[in-house]
């Protein structure tokens, strides 16, 4: 994944990422976990060798299937955990498995509202009838 200061969403993702589209249109990974993750295994690794979309602060998405997420203008679902595939274990020996635990593969989300992100914008969980409202 190429690194950038800012994106667009659109009801299939990011705009201008390769795969777009379905049930996991953005995928995220929490900056805190990842760093436990590479302590944990003993690499050096970004945050992009996990080939996320979304690299959040702050959150821990352990068990966030359902929960709502607010970044930016953008509103997200999160529709469940993301599994660490075979690439994580050649990137660094012991992640693949390393990452089964506590969701440290991230979490996949579908868009409700799109719009403009930063680095810098703040991600937080949204309540149900606040997106009950902006959803209806």
């Amino acid at each position: 994944m190429d690194p950038a200061e800012s994106a667009v969403i659109d009801e299939k993702g990011i705009v201008g990422n390769a795969n777009r589209g379905g049930f996991r249109a953005i995928t995220i990974v929490s900056s805190e976990r990842w760093r436990e993750l590479m302590k944990e295994v003993g690499a050096n690794l970004g945050p992009d060798a996990r080939r996320a979309n979304l690299v959040v602060s702050g959150l821990d998405l352990e068990n966030s299937r359902g929960k709502f997420l607010r970044i930016g203008a953008s509103l997200l679902r999160i529709g469940g955990e993301t599994r660490p595939c075979l690439l994580m274990e050649e990137a660094a020996p012991g992640l693949q498995e390393a990452m089964t635990a506590r969701w440290g593969g991230g979490a996949y989300a579908t868009v409700i509202t799109g719009g403009n992100i930063a680095i810098g914008d703040r991600a937080f969980w949204d309540t149900p009838s606040a997106v009950d409202e902006k959803v209806s």
